[in-house]
């Protein structure tokens, strides 16, 4: 880059690379100086005019929480930005080394951000809550702009092919949640799971030997527990998860079968409403109603469940688990397919179940 006179710069040690026969910069910054450098607002600007999407700020606090919870041990991945006017390398004298030196940058230079601002407005608001995050360094990679035009494609191409992880994968690598950990934990050790959990995918294939994804687990036994996405969970609540599923395991007549053999996983799935998650979390809500139970009511009501049709033709399950003949995942058929599996099994129904179910049959 051509050098310029202009004593009012940033200036960070970077490395030089190029790509697609341009040059960019990798430099490390400071937490503390990104709301500076990145400081400037969009969100009145249209569309047309910008190299970004509009701040989605309801993002913004659960990711403040994880760098404020967590300042030994977050991850930031680097943020993308262009630089929209002249700047200066200067390379680094030393044997062996021709790539490395100090980027400047004036400080009247807009900066647009192609991906991370909403790593850059988390970061702003952590550091007013623990200042000593500011020390803390993370990785910018500049590229010389040639305009808006170039921004915006490069915005385009940086999230074209952006995919988000599955619930399964990003559940078997979280070791910070706990619900993940005895989801993992449940996976290797309960009857119904140990052999049949599929840990990568959120769906299961036609053809897989697998019956239960490991995303599918973690949201039935927060089900069983009444807990929301950020409670966590303790030692006996395992002892009473593992057991429950455990215990269920031994009056699912098909679960058992798959087991042995003698029923394959292809045909579970394609013929019960037990071989899916809308199966598994409306047993878990029952579930949870079953354990605070005396032992021999529980007895009572396991042993009712063991009676149950839970083939998909069924008509008991029609507009509840299955609707138009399909298999529906709905927060509301969860719900109503637990209601009537409640029906079943004789555990009581409260008058405000009873309205919303009316409500959304009727619907």
């Amino acid at each position: 880059m051509d050098s310029f006179d202009n004593s009012y710069c940033y200036s960070f040690p970077a490395i030089r690379a190029v790509q697609a026969g341009k040059p960019f910069y990798i430099a490390t910054c400071p937490l503390r100086i990104i709301p500076k450098i990145f400081s400037y607002n969009e969100e009145e600007v249209p569309a047309e005019l910008r190299a970004q999407r509009t701040l989605n700020k309801s993002r913004i606090p659960e990711m403040t929480r994880y760098l404020v919870d967590s300042p030994k041990e977050y991850v930031f991945s680097a943020l993308t930005a262009s630089v929209e006017s002249e700047s200066d390398f200067k390379f680094i004298e030393a044997d062996g080394i021709n790539n490395m030196g100090t980027l400047s940058v004036p400080m009247d230079s807009q900066m647009l951000i192609n991906d991370g601002q909403h790593r850059r407005a988390a970061i702003e608001e952590a550091i007013k809550e623990n200042p000593e995050l500011g020390q803390d360094n993370i990785a910018v990679l500049f590229f010389v702009s040639e305009g808006i035009e170039r921004s915006q494609q490069m915005f385009a191409d940086l999230n074209k092919y952006a995919v988000r992880p599955s619930s399964s994968l990003g559940t078997l690598y979280d070791h910070r949640d706990q619900a993940s950990e005895l989801a993992r934990y449940l996976s290797m050790n309960a009857k119904p799971f140990v052999g049949f959990t599929e840990f990568e995918r959120s769906t299961i294939s036609v053809r897989s030997s697998k019956i239960f994804t490991l995303s599918g687990i973690k949201q039935a036994t927060r089900a069983l527990f009444g807990k929301g996405a950020k409670d966590g969970f303790n030692d006996e609540e395992q002892k009473l998860a593992e057991s429950f599923w455990n215990t269920l395991n031994k009056h699912m007549v098909e679960w058992q079968q798959v087991q042995a053999k003698t029923l394959s996983a292809a045909e579970f799935r394609q013929e019960f409403i037990t071989a899916h998650g809308i199966g598994l979390q409306a047993l878990a809500i029952v579930g949870k109603e079953i354990c605070i139970l005396s032992k021999a009511e529980q007895t009572k009501k396991f042993e009712a469940l063991k009676q149950i049709n839970w083939l998909k033709s069924n008509s008991d399950w029609s507009n509840r688990a299955m609707q138009h003949g399909r298999l529906s995942k709905a927060v509301s058929n969860i719900f109503l397919t637990a209601t009537e599996i409640k029906r079943q099994i004789d555990l009581p129904i409260s008058n405000e179940d009873l309205t919303k179910e009316k409500e959304l049959l009727n619907a």
